[in-house]
């Protein structure tokens, strides 16, 4: 699918992005073993084929447990490539905000070892004229997975630059048909307290819920994302479905969705509700508009290896995350600070 080079990453710095050879040093490092598959695995593969993936195996080395397949086929997007560094896998995948699996950085990785993500289905509803349970193939059926590096910005003030796969959120949506009343896009995540130990505890109202603005959804940057690094979503990422809006804070994007619904009016969103002071339902990165409890105007840069979160330099915070030549016109008029 071609992408209008005005809607491309390339304001990223060349600084921030890890280079290309390290990318596939790590492929070829062998961190990666080829090893027999059980059934389990053999009906994963099934789907994965489906939906143009492929598996290259699984790692042993402790280091690289939670290594995922490789994705076959996968396209890069020549506007959202670079030679520079990006954060690397390792931090990338044990650094995680996924309070269903727990509320430490180190629980998601540990606690989501076990979460089989196949078979998935996601539910289609509300104001549109296609509905119905779709599996997670059929849902992307037709689409090029493409990689595309976008910054991610976290509210805690820290970021990475990350090389994410996945399908235009826009071209998944208009299959449904959305109707003149389809003012929202709602997002669910999996409920599913046997699955996910964090939801054992009263951290949200669970399940998980997120929403954007229908013209915000059919963005082009807006991505449905499938994969990381080339490979396909690890489990503590948001396999096997999250929402990428890489101007916003990184808890608009919603991880293991299940349901994906029109709306006529503004959906409620979990942190937003749960505490409307401190996280608002555009959550757009805006270094003048402070969290109530710590500064926004910079941001420690979790890019390169080796990284600590308390020794990492900090670095100015860009208005959109740096995207605001792109995104600045949805929300031309508004006041940014009542509408944070």
């Amino acid at each position: 699918m071609h992408i209008d080079p005005a809607v491309s990453g390339s304001d990223i710095p060349a600084s921030e992005i890890t280079s290309e050879a390290h990318y596939r040093r790590f492929q070829n490092s062998g961190l990666i073993s080829r090893v027999p598959l059980g059934t389990r695995h053999l009906t994963r593969r099934g789907l994965l084929q489906t939906a143009g993936l492929s598996i290259a195996g699984f790692a042993t080395n402790a280091v690289a447990s939670n290594v995922s397949p490789t994705i076959k086929n996968l396209v890069k997007n020549p506007n959202f490539i670079s030679g520079d560094e990006l954060t690397t896998w390792n931090d990338a995948t044990s650094y995680n905000n996924y309070y269903e699996f727990g509320t430490s950085k180190d629980d998601p990785p540990e606690q989501a070892k076990g979460f089989a993500p196949f078979p998935w289905t996601v539910e289609i509803a509300g104001e549109c004229e296609v509905t119905g349970k779709f599996s997670f193939a059929n849902l992307i059926k037709g689409f090029a997975l493409e990689e595309r590096i976008y910054r991610h910005r976290c509210v805690e003030a820290w970021a990475m630059v990350l090389p994410w796969a996945g399908v235009p959120l826009a071209g998944v949506l208009q299959r449904f048909k959305p109707t003149s009343k389809a003012k929202y896009v709602a997002f669910t995540a999996l409920n599913d307290r046997s699955r996910m130990p964090g939801q054992n505890y009263a951290t949200l109202d669970w399940p998980y819920r997120e929403g954007l603005r229908i013209d915000e959804a059919m963005h082009p940057l807006s991505l449905l994302a499938t994969g990381l690094y080339g490979r396909v979503m690890p489990n503590q990422n948001g396999a096997p479905l999250r929402l990428i809006t890489p101007w916003k804070y990184g808890f608009k994007g919603i991880k293991g969705i299940v349901k994906i619904e029109f709306l006529e009016r503004q959906p409620f969103t979990s942190w937003n509700g749960t505490n409307p002071d401190e996280y608002g339902f555009y959550a757009n990165v805006n270094p003048k508009v402070d969290h109530p409890r710590w500064s926004q105007a910079t941001e420690r840069k979790l890019t390169g290896s080796g990284f600590s979160l308390f020794r990492t330099k900090r670095v100015e915070t860009l208005l959109f995350n740096g995207y605001a030549r792109q995104v600045a016109g949805l929300y031309a008029g508004m006041d940014l600070r009542a509408n944070f």
